[in-house]
């Protein structure tokens, strides 16, 4: 993408940073749903319609911000955000901490779905490249960027870090006499992970990782 003009990448990434956030969050109400609790539901949140899930700062300002002065700065892009909470009260579920997880694991999973569907369209795209040109190119960019999006969100919430996805996982995995003390490092989750990303910690700890996930998507989809 490097031939792109910054509001040229931008246009490319607004749609699928849109779209990977709002399903992520709906995946989250509609496993709750699915599990006993229709808080989410009941408040509108398990539906793709991105509005109900956009947080104006978290979800446009600070990521597409974030990309164009990194581009600028020569940092290759970086991409950071997040979208409003969905509400879920487990007390509705019938088992709190196999539910817990459950719902938790359904965001990075909604991820990975997004990324095979990326890929399969960055596929097509290459297929019809020499028909037209005009219309695989941006197809083409704008798959590559809901791969590396889907793939960052997905291996990002997968951090055993609490608020992430990945830090609910593992304090319902944990035995209680662990799982409570970590559950009290929770205000402390987003400062850690600023800390690490400001660092220069943070991509290093998830590259290996988001080069399997993207390995796999892409041979799926059988691009390698």
């Amino acid at each position: 993408m490097n031939n792109l003009n910054i509001v040229q990448q931008l246009a490319i990434f607004i749609l699928p940073l849109v779209f990977a956030i709002t399903v992520h969050e709906a995946a989250h109400g509609w496993v709750a749903s699915r599990l006993g609790d229709q808080t989410a539901r009941m408040m509108g949140r398990v539906t793709l319609n991105p509005i109900p899930h956009i947080d104006l700062v978290g979800t446009l300002l600070v990521p597409l911000g974030m990309y164009a002065l990194s581009t600028l700065a020569g940092g290759g892009g970086m991409l950071f955000g997040w979208a409003k909470p969905v509400p879920i009260d487990p007390r509705n579920f019938s088992n709190y901490r196999r539910d817990t997880a459950l719902v938790a694991i359904a965001g990075p999973a909604s991820n990975f779905l997004m990324l095979l569907v990326w890929a399969l369209i960055m596929r097509f795209g290459l297929g019809i490249e020499s028909v037209s040109d005009w219309f695989s190119e941006p197809i083409t960019y704008m798959a590559i960027a809901g791969i590396m999006i889907n793939t960052v969100l997905m291996v990002l919430n997968l951090l055993p870090l609490l608020p992430l996805d990945g830090g609910r996982v593992t304090a319902s995995l944990l035995p209680a006499r662990l799982a409570i003390p970590y559950s009290k490092l929770e205000p402390w989750g987003f400062m850690i992970l600023i800390g690490l990303m400001f660092s220069g910690l943070l991509w290093p700890i998830m590259r290996p990782m988001m080069n399997f996930v993207q390995s796999i998507g892409l041979s799926i989809a059988g691009i390698q």
